[in-house]
């Protein structure tokens, strides 16, 4: 497998890749406030039952994030098939990259293909100068919030009904300076 920048000509193949994911756990908040403090917890739980989950983003979304000339936009090329692509936006005021899309089909998950892929924008981040990587997340995601705590990404914050579901985001982040 290699990881290389994307080109147009893999657009179809990343559309094709079904980033919906199946999850046990989800991360539940809570928020207290107190005598003037606000508390606000994350937690582990564990569901009933499996639930799968759609993938906040959509087909639109993405080819225009795949159209943007700044950034990164990488795919893992494995025997002519794309198994999984990452998208990363620069944001120059704060010296982040912001992961916007990072999937891996279905079949070919656990293998090592995203964590080559954020290897990838990892060093990529560095040559341009960023301090830090952000991956965003739902907390319905455990999968991707435990791929983020594997690769050293420490949780920095969240959004209340960031997505147009109204799911909450997770941010994590990694300095790479």
């Amino acid at each position: 497998m290699i990881v290389r920048p994307a080109t147009s000509a893999d657009l179809p193949l990343v559309l094709a890749i079904d980033p919906d994911y199946t999850t046990e756990q989800v991360w539940q908040m809570e928020a207290r406030e107190a005598d003037g403090c606000v508390a606000i917890t994350f937690r582990a739980v564990r569901l009933p039952r499996s639930m799968r989950v759609a993938y906040p983003g959509d087909a639109e979304s993405l080819a225009q994030d795949f159209s943007r000339p700044d950034g990164l936009h990488l795919v893992a090329e494995a025997e002519g098939d794309i198994p999984g692509y990452l998208s990363l936006a620069v944001q120059p005021a704060s010296g982040a990259g912001w992961v916007t899309n990072l999937a891996v089909a279905r079949e070919r998950r656990r293998r090592g293909i995203g964590t080559a892929l954020v290897e990838a924008a990892t060093r990529w981040g560095r040559e341009q100068g960023l301090s830090r990587l952000i991956i965003e997340t739902q907390t319905k995601n455990y999968p991707a919030i435990r791929f983020c705590q594997r690769l050293g990404f420490s949780f920095c914050g969240y959004h209340d009904r960031y997505y147009r579901n109204q799911d909450i985001a997770l941010f994590f982040a990694l300095p790479i300076r």
